[in-house]
């Protein structure tokens, strides 16, 4: 079996899972994992899919004619990664008034940590008290087994008191 990453972006309208998951079965496809939402008026999503190593090109032939109705589709072969064994899993749950840079500054503080973003949820919500917008992020992270997580606790606490965010980590 072929394993294909596959990154999709068009115009939201209804239908275009639909056609994107025709597409795959139709070319004896089986969809596995995806995560999808519409953003900023675009369909925009992330799935991954296994395909017979003998119909793997019919596949990424069939997607890429997905162009000419609107939806763009970019395939990559993938084998699949291995967790380090060594390793813990923690999550990182973030909230703060908007601004720009949050990203940025949490992701520069996990990296120099050596620590592997799994999954990055992020989203604008209305504060509860008032109409200014919050970030909230909600990040699954990897982190290897050398790494002590008081000092990631602290150093992490630093850049929410810089950014005036909270940031929780379980």
């Amino acid at each position: 079996m072929t394993s294909l990453v596959l990154t999709v972006i068009a115009p939201d309208k209804p239908g275009l899972v639909e056609q994107l998951s025709q597409t795959i079965a139709s070319n004896k496809g089986n969809w596995l994992e995806s995560s999808m939402s519409r953003l900023a008026g675009k369909f925009a999503g992330i799935l991954t899919v296994s395909v017979p190593d003998a119909q793997a090109d019919t596949l990424l032939e069939a997607l890429q004619k997905l162009e000419s109705q609107g939806m763009k589709v970019i395939a990559e072969r993938s084998s699949e990664a291995t967790t380090p064994t060594d390793s813990n899993s923690i999550t990182l749950e973030l909230i703060g008034h908007d601004k720009p840079g949050i990203v940025r500054e949490i992701s520069q503080a996990l990296s120099r940590y050596n620590i592997n973003v799994e999954r990055l949820s992020t989203e604008l919500v209305s504060g509860s008290m008032s109409a200014e917008l919050l970030f909230k992020a909600d990040a699954d992270l990897t982190v290897p087994a050398g790494v002590d997580l008081d000092d990631l606790q602290q150093s992490l606490e630093g850049i929410a008191n810089d950014l005036m965010v909270d940031i929780t980590l379980n």
